[in-house]
């Protein structure tokens, strides 16, 4: 009998098109496989800088994003009240029109009445520059829920961060310390670091409440107590100094230690200066004062001088105290003394019973010759765990302080920053918000404040942006703060504003603080019946929660469908050892009526005649987003893409190339400059690297600079509210400034910590992100809602068993703004008076084309309908967010709860009416 003859390695695709991944933030290369024009299959491009050809769930999963039945499909006009889901289709033209009949006459009259604010897009720097042409001081973007403080809080100590700004030495260091890390963010990379790291044998250690993901895998786990992060660093740096385990040189040479600190009169705290006000050091040669970039200086840690003392001296006298011994701190940060000596002498002797040298030769920015590259095998990686809280910006700089007192960043074996990092705060831009009817603002909207007088505030104080950025009540708020843009326009605090412009963010559920409030805030009407946020303009590629609030919907396309530019004026996808950046390119066309949203950006930006948008007759500058990548010049030479400019042989620095998109497709969608093997480290202070970074248009000019132990701009702000300088804050402010914007790395309390724990609220209650989703939108997706279709909230050991918990159970959470019924489950690896849930996996009812009766809508929640926005107001003071005072980051893990047993049940609560839809029901395939 004849055998059928059976193909047994069919052709999953006849072409691949090579692009890149928008599942996450790591921006991975990826292979899309195409089958008679379709999608058929997603793999990691083995080729790619960043991924090397590995890709998680969510990077597969992708294909379902492009076929999802929650794509919008046309633009859309509200016809019914708010919330009610009644839209007609319109046409692009009608919708353009409509949103610039809104836009121009505030552009003309009152800019700053109108606010643009994007949530997890990756375009910032078009966006950025967008809304500084329209000329609105109401600018920003995602960066104030999730990770200011970490952004800026590297920033203003090492000139640059964790998460996708750095990254450990993972082919030499030996210890690897994760704070606060869960399994959503640069999950690729460090998973390939990981690998490498336990397979020479290196030690992973985990610090976070909840031993999931990386804790997991870690070879010990210390389960902290949420917001007490920065008390455990600073307890380890005092052990480090007790036992005089210091990086002394590293402390001289390439930070502010040596530096003198004014002990007395006006300039009280800051670093002394001479009389060409510029700082400088005690030679240990000479005992006399040196600049401190002069050649051969041997800079005095120990030094006084005219009774000035060094900041090493007050950095060694705070942190040798008993108030930081691990005894004194160790029932706070629920981790015993021991342990916490022994986690300090681990690190010491790692870091400096490892060390090694490179046979690399490199000259320093004062001209000293050095033979070899001194490395210590110690890194450290942080994120939103130990971001997350109002002392969070405190925190992340007290963890960089350990990194420098072991002499850990930008050595061999240590932590890494990527191009266009490291960089001063003097080199970043300063906030504008200043709006003149019918012009551009000045300059950009966010920044880093270098003092009083720089704040975004008018002459009276009082703040020039809706969500009071950079104003007295957060100074270095870099990011903006989006979580409170809905809740100061709805009070009118510090003014209301006409038209909202919102770009994926799903302010109507879970990028909101309190859900059910701002749900309320976006329907609520005036005395005269107008709704008090007039105007609100969605821009989103699928049915979010948000869509039902909002009056003009401009859909926009999937990630497959569009040119994206991930750009070093922006968020790169660099690697320590060369300045990176990448595409996006349509692989597929649309099979609806959606358009990519920066290139409706870019068109109503010609319509509203804005300038860089326009040709001197009035046409439009560019035809789409993907000309604007090619031609646009943020300075001559510097656009958005580094590579083959000009003629197509020039890096970094060139004239357009119309064919620069054609070279990034041929290449995979990506392009990597390479640093010299001279720069690869000591970035800050390597003139190989300083003149590198010049050459490709990092810089004009070099950029040496020591790191900040001390912070000056803090101090400003602090020396203010003591009452020094012509700036003073509004007394109601001046004890928090004072304690939050101390110049050394310091520690206190979660606000409202003792309250909490006053009023009967033991617990903590937090979110983490799985590794499998990211943001709202990958739990519509249909292959990752197999792996993850519901939550539950996982309780601890002694909670579970002290309530008499039983699988199934549900319980009743409360905290002081709210209460939620959840399902709950039994976890053991987990801090014991700390609670938590997976975010985002709870939809409302109608959203995202599911089904009313999927899991996620049932018995999914979030934990968002227990949070503030607001802190409790004090003896009538002032209205403050609920926030960290110096950055305006969300607050979200201060959360503080208690628990009730509910028993069986078969929903969550609240259960909010569903939303109209605005797209046809998909198929559950969960």
């Amino acid at each position: 009998m004849t055998q059928p003859k059976l193909n047994l390695s069919p052709a999953v695709s006849d072409e691949i098109r090579r692009t890149t991944c928008y599942m996450c933030a790591c921006r991975c290369g990826i292979n899309v496989h195409m089958k008679s024009g379709k999608v058929s299959y997603i793999e990691g491009n083995r080729d790619h800088p960043v991924n090397k050809g590995v890709l998680c769930a969510k990077g597969a999963s992708g294909i379902m994003q492009v076929t999802a039945p929650s794509r919008l499909r046309a633009p859309l006009k509200r016809v019914g009240p708010r919330g009610s889901g009644a839209f007609e289709e319109i046409s692009w033209d009608e919708a353009l029109a409509l949103a610039v009949s809104w836009m121009k006459p505030l552009r003309d009259t009152a800019p700053e009445k109108f606010a643009f604010f994007t949530g997890r897009d990756q375009s910032q720097s078009l966006t950025g520059w967008w809304a500084q042409m329209f000329g609105t001081p109401n600018y920003a973007a995602h960066g104030g829920f999730c990770s200011v403080n970490m952004a800026a809080g590297g920033i203003y100590t090492i000139g640059g961060a964790f998460w996708e700004f750095g990254q450990p030495d993972w082919d030499r260091t030996k210890l690897f310390v994760l704070f606060g890390v869960a399994e959503d963010h640069d999950s690729n990379p460090i998973k390939i670091g990981l690998g490498k790291l336990k397979g020479r044998g290196g030690r992973v250690i985990g610090v976070n409440p909840i031993r999931s993901g990386y804790n997991a895998v870690a070879d010990d786990w210390f389960g902290i107590t949420p917001g007490t992060d920065g008390l455990l660093i600073l307890s380890l740096i005092h052990c480090l100094l007790e036992a005089g385990k210091v990086d002394l040189s590293y402390l001289a040479q390439f930070t502010n230690a040596p530096l003198l600190v004014v002990e007395k009169g006006p300039d009280k705290g800051m670093i002394l200066k001479n009389a060409e006000s510029q700082p400088f050091v005690i030679d240990r040669r000479t005992g006399q004062p040196a600049p401190w970039d002069g050649k051969g200086v041997e800079p005095d840690l120990g030094a006084k001088w005219k009774g000035n003392r060094t900041v090493f001296q007050h950095m060694a006298e705070r942190y040798l105290s008993p108030d930081y011994a691990p005894e004194a701190v160790a029932a706070r940060c629920g981790i015993p003394a021991a342990r916490i000596r022994s986690l300090a002498a681990e690190l010491a002797r790692v870091a400096f019973d490892e060390a090694f040298e490179l046979p690399q030769a490199w000259t320093d920015f004062r001209g000293n010759r050095h033979e070899t590259m001194p490395g210590r095998p110690v890194s450290f990686h942080a994120m939103r765990g130990i971001s997350a809280h109002s002392n969070g910006f405190q925190t992340a700089r007290a963890l960089h302080l350990l990194q420098i007192v072991l002499g850990t960043v930008e050595v061999p074996g240590g932590y890494r920053l990527k191009p266009p990092y490291p960089k001063p705060v003097d080199a970043h831009p300063t906030p504008h918000a200043i709006a003149t009817p019918g012009k551009p603002l000045p300059g950009p909207h966010l920044g880093y404040v270098r003092g009083p007088d720089q704040l975004a505030v008018d002459a009276a104080g009082n703040p020039l942006r809706i969500d009071k950025a950079f104003s007295w009540e957060n100074p270095f708020s870099a990011h903006g703060l989006m979580h409170m843009l809905i809740p100061n326009a709805h009070a009118g605090d510090p003014y209301r504003i006409d038209t909202l412009f919102l770009y994926m963010a799903n302010m109507a559920w879970n990028s909101s603080m309190n859900t059910a409030k701002v749900m309320e805030m976006l329907t609520d009407k005036g005395p005269d019946g107008d709704y008090i946020v007039p105007r609100i303009i969605y821009s989103d590629a699928y049915a979010s929660e948000m869509v039902a609030y909002a009056d003009l919907i401009l859909p926009d396309t999937t990630y497959l469908e569009r040119h994206d530019c991930i750009s070093l004026l922006d968020r790169p996808i660099s690697e320590p050892d060369a300045a990176g950046d990448s595409i996006r390119w349509p692989v597929i066309e649309p099979d609806r009526d959606v358009r990519c949203f920066q290139s409706v950006l870019l068109d109503l930006g010609a319509r509203l005649g804005l300038p860089g948008m326009v040709n001197e007759d009035g046409s439009p500058k560019f035809a789409d987003y993907a000309d604007y990548i090619v031609n646009h010049q943020r300075r001559p030479g510097v656009g958005p893409l580094i590579g083959w400019r000009g003629d197509g042989s020039e890096e970094g620095r060139g004239a357009p190339n119309p064919e620069q998109i054609d070279r990034y497709i041929e290449n995979g969608g990506f392009y990597q400059a390479h640093v010299p093997e001279e720069a690869a480290f000591y970035k800050p202070w390597n003139a190989g690297y300083q003149d590198w970074a010049v050459k490709i248009g990092l810089y004009e000019t070099p950029q040496p600079y020591l790191f900040s132990i001390w912070s000056e701009p803090m101090r400003r702000f602090q020396a203010a509210a003591e009452g020094l300088g012509p700036i003073q804050p509004p007394d109601p402010l001046r004890a928090r400034l004072k304690q939050a914007m101390d110049p050394l790395p310091t520690w206190y309390p979660p606000f409202g910590d003792a309250e909490a724990t006053g009023w009967g609220y033991p617990l903590h209650a937090l979110t983490q992100r799985p590794m499998d989703m990211y943001h709202s939108w990958g739990t519509q997706n249909a292959w990752l809602r197999q792996i993850r279709g519901t939550n539950f909230l996982y309780l601890p050991t002694d909670v579970w068993q002290e309530h008499g918990f039983q699988d199934g159970d549900y319980a009743r959470v409360i905290s002081p703004n709210g209460g939620i019924t959840v399902p709950v489950a039994h976890m053991a690896a987990l801090n014991p008076a700390t609670i938590w849930t997976w975010n985002a996996i709870g939809k409302r009812k109608g959203a995202w084309a599911l089904d009313e009766g999927a899991s996620e809508v049932t018995t999914g929640f979030l934990l968002n309908h227990l949070i503030s926005e607001l802190l409790p107001a004090k003896d009538g003071g002032p209205r403050l967010s609920n926030s960290d005072p110096v950055t305006g980051q969300a607050a979200w893990f201060d959360l503080r709860v208690r628990i009730e047993k509910v028993g069986p049940k078969m929903q969550s609560e609240p259960a909010f009416g569903p939303v109209p839809r605005v797209v046809p029901q998909g198929r559950d395939r969960a």
